[in-house]
């Protein structure tokens, strides 16, 4: 069995924490990728949950370093394959405090990389992604948290 095998077999660092507190909230570390195609139009997922769009993001997972996190969750959602140009800032506190339809609370501390895609470029959507697009800065729809504009569309 590949490490990622085993690693999605086991259950996740979060869900045991969400076992031992419940809905709570709790302090997590995140990374989110910017990744704009050849038009300057920034890449966003529709999440299957009816949350919404967002940049595709996740938790860094026990003994992961940020950098893998990144490329692991812009694989797991989209497909693509990525590598990362650069650390375009890290953010939190209370502005980036969310609550998951299910009433799970998480407030996140993210390292927002700046990424390309790679090789291949196949959508592949998974379980938590309904759909990919790429929107320009004047139709881009709100996300749920408050990354500044001038970052991700790097003015």
């Amino acid at each position: 069995m590949t490490s990622a095998n085993l690693r999605k077999a086991m259950k996740t660092y979060i869900q045991n924490l969400r076992e031992k507190v419940g809905t709570d909230l709790l302090l997590c570390p995140g990374v989110a990728a910017v990744i704009h195609n050849a038009e300057g139009q920034i890449l966003l997922q529709e999440k299957a949950s009816g949350e919404g769009w967002s940049l595709p993001a996740g938790a860094i997972e026990l003994g992961e370093p940020p950098e893998e996190a990144i490329m692991r969750e812009v694989m797991e959602e989209t497909g693509f394959p990525v590598l990362i140009d650069r650390i375009l800032g890290v953010f939190g506190g209370k502005e980036f405090r969310y609550t998951y339809p299910n009433g799970d609370q998480v407030e996140y501390v993210v390292t927002l990389f700046r990424c390309r895609i790679v090789g291949a470029q196949k959508p592949i959507l998974d379980g938590e992604t309904k759909s990919l697009r790429y929107f320009s800065d004047a139709d881009m729809p709100p996300l749920a948290l408050p990354y500044p504009r001038s970052l991700l569309f790097g003015r």
